[in-house]
């Protein structure tokens, strides 16, 4: 993977390949970036990455000026990967072990943009439940937003705050916030 503009443009960063992860594809993820491009401005954005795997996305975020950062994964190889390499870029990015729901259950966070790309068979109703959280705990500041990664045949258009859904080869980013 490589990260695609900002700070950090060109940079290809190697996951260990023990990692149990699905990195989102620089197509998809390039995509992403030019739809908030247009919304924010990524200056002293706080993000919340849940499911955060190899630290793709927030290296990206990273990358155009975004932080502070908290990624969460439950994977102990992970956090160690995005700790490491977070350390290496000197990016504003803080990585969390945690089961992902347990967190947003406890969360004490407010988030500009919060990102989550759980893996792609989960059942409809953990992505309701990803989503009812978000909402329920008040994460998201005011003008905030909630992307979430699922693949093509997951539908969350029918999900509470839902604002629209755009599709890259078999990923969807469906956009969530207050009206």
């Amino acid at each position: 993977m490589r990260i695609i503009s900002g700070l950090y443009r060109g940079k290809k960063i190697t996951a260990p390949k023990k990692l149990p992860v699905r990195p989102t594809t620089d197509m998809a993820k390039e995509a992403l970036f030019n739809i908030l491009n247009n919304q924010y401005h990524f200056n002293q954005l706080k993000v919340l990455d849940l499911f955060a795997g190899s630290g793709n996305i927030s290296y990206e975020f990273a990358s155009r000026g975004a932080g502070p950062i908290t990624a969460v994964d439950e994977n102990f190889e992970c956090i160690k990967f995005i700790k490491k390499t977070a350390a290496e870029l000197e990016a504003d990015i803080t990585p969390i072990k945690s089961d992902v729901f347990k967190y947003l259950e406890r969360a004490f966070i407010k988030s500009d943009i919060v990102f989550a790309d759980p893996p792609y068979n989960f059942e409809d109703l953990q992505f309701k439940k990803i989503v009812d959280l978000v909402f329920e705990k008040d994460i998201l500041t005011e003008g905030g937003i909630l992307v979430v990664e699922h693949s093509k045949h997951t539908k969350l258009a029918e999900l509470p705050n839902f604002r629209e859904g755009r599709k890259y080869g078999n990923s969807v980013f469906s956009f969530f916030s207050l009206p």
